[in-house]
């Protein structure tokens, strides 16, 4: 594994830098980053970005929000929180969260902390969450990533956020305040967090030496391009709003999914897909997929098997299906 250092606070440059090297860096070594936003609402790949951030917040206090390449939920950045990437490889079929955070947790129970894996895709201490994460599938090699709270501003993260109840109501709790913690609170001394950095680097590496990769001037001025093109561009961190007639959202086993379908003459015209679940598909081509059905319970019961809508959306069950589609009670 090489670890390739990273000083940059611009969410828009770390999120390409992750990208760049997915995409482009020899993978006969694994990667790993360590890196900080200043302050960021970072959201999902699938999500509609309105519905997730507050903005009269954002705009008041300089907020960024930029789009990230996985899927999941929209989190909150600052300089108190430490992000890590694990780049590599792929060994599992599809997504694998619990091979890499149990990596992570390893680690931190190596600085003294009593860490759990929990979930789908958290990190937890005294049952209360630090870590949340996510993963993104290229070819052969898989981005792993997630969120380190070491000593952040619990207050800003609920402020910034539009936390739906529904999810709230899930995990059993009153508000994202009081499940969330910051890791210095429970570490066995106190470290800034340069220097818990540099202690989780070192158990990363299992006490030998830290293998580092710079990176060129080359590499510098082409994720610099992937920032102009892509990461900076409000087509990409906002989008258009979905056009739609038809509008059904709900949380199961995979997470919450969102669905907009635009109707007209009784078929699917058009058909949009949001929330904060996990795939290894691309989920284009199951919009694509429903586009051209007939809306009714019937033809898109036909079209839940012949497109594979299961595959793409975690085992979503054809009743759950059904009711985004058509609406509640139709199954």
């Amino acid at each position: 594994m090489l670890y390739i250092p990273n000083d940059s606070n611009d969410p828009r440059f770390n999120l390409a830098f992750e990208e760049y090297v997915l995409k482009n860096l020899d993978m006969d070594d694994s990667y790993l980053l360590l890196w900080r936003n200043s302050p960021t609402v970072v959201v999902g790949r699938f999500q509609n970005t309105p519905d997730e951030v507050n903005e009269d917040y954002i705009r008041k206090h300089g907020v960024n929000v930029v789009r990230r390449m996985t899927g999941g939920g929209a989190v909150y950045h600052d300089l108190g929180n430490l992000n890590f990437s694990f780049i590599e490889r792929k060994t599992a079929e599809g997504i694998d969260m619990k091979l890499f955070c149990n990596r992570m947790a390893r680690a931190l129970n190596g600085v003294g902390l009593a860490v759990e894996v929990s979930g789908r895709n958290d990190m937890t201490i005294d049952g209360r969450k630090f870590s949340g994460n996510a993963q993104y599938i290229y070819h052969d090699r898989v981005l792993h990533h997630g969120t380190l709270l070491y000593d952040s501003n619990l207050s800003n993260v609920q402020a910034a956020l539009n936390v739906k109840p529904d999810k709230i109501a899930s995990k059993g709790i009153k508000s994202v305040r009081s499940r969330v913690a910051n890791i210095i609170d429970y570490m066995p001394e106190p470290l800034s967090i340069d220097q818990f950095q540099e202690s989780l680097l070192l158990q990363l590496f299992e006490g030998g030496p830290v293998r580092k990769r710079a990176l060129t001037e080359e590499d510098v001025d082409k994720i610099a391009k992937l920032v102009t093109e892509k990461y900076s561009l409000w087509e990409w961190n906002y989008g258009r709003s979905p056009a739609y007639n038809v509008s059904n959202r709900g949380r199961f086993g995979c997470g919450e999914v969102a669905m907009y379908l635009w109707v007209d003459g009784g078929m699917i015209r058009s058909c949009r897909i949001h929330g904060d679940f996990f795939t290894a598909r691309n989920i284009d081509d199951l919009e694509q997929g429903l586009t051209g059905t007939e809306h009714s319970k019937q033809a898109l019961q036909k079209a839940y098997h012949d497109v594979g809508v299961a595959e793409y959306l975690e085992g979503l069950k054809l009743d759950e299906f059904l009711g985004l589609a058509v609406g509640p009670g139709t199954a």
